[in-house]
């Protein structure tokens, strides 16, 4: 989870991946799950100190919030403004898309005080034996990053990027997906399914779904340009030029510029 830039907030996560019957019976496999209910929460997750200088970097602070349905239902809440967050936890045990699951992702986020830019949202990383928890931060590689980032009054989005392999590249879901601005909590959830579609909810309203091939660039240009093309040696880049081989119509200099209409009459009224 990440929280950059201006942005006091709580939250609580989940991921997981359900398999469906054909007689509407789900069975679902919980990877992670985070209530944020108890202090041992500072155990599971490791923080990104190494991320920025001490400077830049917030300090966590677990709370149920200014407001809240029971003191004991907690979150945690970055409690500075103009600073950087970051912390990540590892999963039970590894995602494998081979096993033909919807894999879900959900969280719930509070905005306390009136954002105005910072973003609040989750990242799958690959992690292994490489990541470095304590630098974890904007750089480091992943494979889905999900949730809400406003900055200003134009820019409120729900982020959905997915990491290609085949182009290594991360790709920004086409259209933009709306995210609430207000200061009550909200429920953010994502769908991945095995048939390659996607759906994304707001406090459990769909409010995108799709194909992946169709909201996200995965496959190659339909035309691309000939990499063994090349232009002609006498090739003229030029749209227009003058034709050497055009000369005026014989006579042409001898006609006058302008000629009287044999037709023109004075109107009666000319004064």
């Amino acid at each position: 989870a990440r929280h950059p830039h201006h942005t006091l907030s709580t939250m609580k996560l989940s991921l997981f991946a359900a398999a469906l019957s054909l007689v509407a019976s789900a069975s679902a496999e919980v990877y992670f799950k985070e209530q944020f209910n108890d202090d041992g929460w500072t155990d599971r997750w490791t923080v990104a100190s190494d991320w920025k200088s001490k400077s830049e970097l917030g300090e966590w602070e677990h709370t149920a919030g200014e407001w809240h349905g029971g003191a004991d239902d907690k979150g945690i809440k970055t409690s500075q403004d103009a600073r950087f967050y970051g912390l990540s936890a590892p999963l039970s045990k590894a995602f494998n898309s081979s096993e033909k699951k919807d894999l879900v992702i959900q969280y719930s986020v509070k905005h306390e005080q009136k954002l105005d830019c910072g973003g609040a949202y989750i990242k799958l990383l690959p992690g292994g034996d490489k990541f470095e928890a304590t630098k974890f931060g904007g750089d480091s590689p992943y494979g889905v990053m999900f949730g809400p980032d406003i900055c200003g009054s134009s820019n409120k989005r729900t982020h959905v990027i997915l990491h290609s392999d085949k182009k290594d590249d991360n790709l920004l879901i086409k259209k933009n997906v709306g995210c609430e601005d207000n200061q009550l909590s909200h429920l953010y959830t994502l769908v991945l399914r095995p048939d390659n579609t996607f759906e994304v909810f707001v406090d459990n309203k769909s409010v995108r779904a799709g194909k992946l091939e169709d909201e996200f660039d995965f496959l190659a240009e339909k035309e691309i340009k000939d990499p063994d093309q090349s232009k002609p040696e006498d090739w003229v880049d030029e749209k227009e030029i003058v034709d050497p081989e055009d000369k005026k119509p014989e006579g042409y200099d001898d006609q006058p510029m302008e000629l009287p209409d044999p037709d023109a009459a004075k109107p009666d009224d000319w004064d």
